[in-house]
């Protein structure tokens, strides 16, 4: 059998840091299932690690917001794994939120 959990939303992130949950508690041990990303005046990335010095779990490049507003990024299957919590290093990027479970 599939293994199966709800899915949450992060408060949206400004600038780089811990996710945290809608309540404003940091985000533990969870998996990344969709991640949504506001484009910034200029092309910009998002990076998530498993923690703060943690390994890098994924890297999404965004686009100016002249040429499109947002990213949306749906993860197959089960998701990324983080074993101790999403961090965030954005630039020039206005908001991500995490889609996690």
């Amino acid at each position: 059998m599939a293994m199966q959990t709800d899915v949450k939303a992060s408060q949206p992130l400004t600038s780089s840091g811990d996710f945290k949950d809608q309540a404003g508690v940091v985000i533990p041990r969870s998996r990344i299932k969709g991640i949504y990303a506001v484009s910034g005046a200029s092309a910009g990335s998002v990076l998530i690690t498993d923690g703060v010095d943690g390994d890098s779990l994924i890297t999404i490049n965004t686009p100016t917001a002249a040429n499109a507003g947002s990213v949306y990024l749906l993860v197959p299957n089960e998701g990324i794994l983080a074993q101790t919590g999403l961090y965030g290093t954005i630039t020039n990027v206005a908001s991500v939120v995490v889609f996690y479970g």
